[in-house]
């Protein structure tokens, strides 16, 4: 009987954890997507100030292109993805293609993969000040 009330005291004790625990991953998960959505709207219509608000000050973006036997890699910081985005003007939204997953949650860090016509974006995100911002990015473009 002690072993059967035991059981049944640390299984309750680990369902109340896990019950407390799903509404912050939940509310973490939407407001991650919410970050990489504002990411990907931003650069489609070209507001730049809803990209600026999902980037964090040390974002960094490394761009991968070409064939195995020729690959480059390029770098942008945040301050230059919030003037690309200001200068070039909105994309052709008839092209507008967008999958978001957050791949993993770990405390105030996230993992996202972001799937568009011409691309994929893998993103580090931290909870910065309250708030998901992305810190890097890592963009394959499709061949």
């Amino acid at each position: 009987m002690k072993r059967f009330a035991l059981g049944f005291g640390l299984l309750t004790l680990l369902l109340l954890n896990v019950a407390a625990a799903t509404p912050q991953k939940i509310s973490d998960e939407a407001a991650v997507r919410a970050t990489v959505t504002d990411y990907i709207e931003g650069y489609y219509t070209s507001d730049a100030s809803r990209m600026e608000k999902s980037l964090h000050p040390h974002y960094l973006k490394h761009t991968i292109s070409g064939s195995d036997g020729q690959l480059r890699m390029t770098e942008k910081t945040g301050l230059q993805m919030v003037q690309d985005v200001r200068s070039v003007g909105p994309t052709n939204l008839s092209e507008k293609k967008e999958q978001i997953t957050v791949l993993d949650i770990a405390g105030d860090m996230a993992s996202a993969k972001l799937v568009t016509a011409h691309w994929v974006d893998y993103m580090t995100l931290s909870k910065w000040n309250g708030e998901w911002k992305i810190v890097s990015v890592v963009l394959r473009e499709n061949d």
